[in-house]
C-alpha cells in the first residue's frame, strides 16, 4: 500500500518544519567573548561588573531582574541603543550611553542575550 500526503499533510509539515527554523534561532548559543568585546569596546566595564555592582547594577542582577519577563530582551535592547535614563546609586540620572552605531542589530542582540544568561 502506498501512502499519498495530502494538503493537509503537507501543511502540517511545512507548519513543523517553520516552528523548528525558528526554534533553533532562538535557541542560538550566545558568543560571550563577542559579546564582552563589544562591552570593551563601549567601555560598558566602566559602569558595571559581571558579578559587582560600580555606577551601574552587575550584569548578574540585570540578568535576575529580567530573569523570565517576556520582553526582557527587547527592553534591554532599547535601554542600551536610547539614550533614555540611568539611574544612580546616589539618585541622580544620567542618559545611558549607546553601543556605538557600528554594531549591527546582531552584535547587540548578542551581548544582550549574552548579559540574560548570566
Amino acid at each position: 500500500m502506498k501512502y499519498q500526503f495530502g494538503n493537509k499533510d503537507l501543511f502540517s509539515i511545512l507548519c513543523a518544519a517553520v516552528v523548528l527554523t525558528f526554534s533553533a534561532n532562538s535557541f542560538a548559543a550566545v558568543d560571550a567573548d563577542a559579546a564582552k568585546l563589544l562591552a570593551r569596546e563601549n567601555s560598558c566595564f566602566k559602569c558595571h561588573g559581571i558579578e559587582k555592582p560600580k555606577d551601574g547594577p552587575a550584569y548578574t542582577a540585570v540578568a535576575a531582574k529580567y530573569r523570565g519577563k517576556a520582553d526582557a530582551e527587547a527592553k534591554l535592547i532599547h535601554h542600551i541603543t536610547s539614550g533614555e535614563m540611568a539611574k544612580f546609586p546616589d539618585g541622580h540620572q544620567e542618559a545611558h550611553k549607546n553601543i556605538k552605531g557600528k554594531a549591527s542589530p546582531e552584535e547587540i542582540k548578542n551581548l544582550v542575550d549574552w548579559i540574560l544568561s548570566l
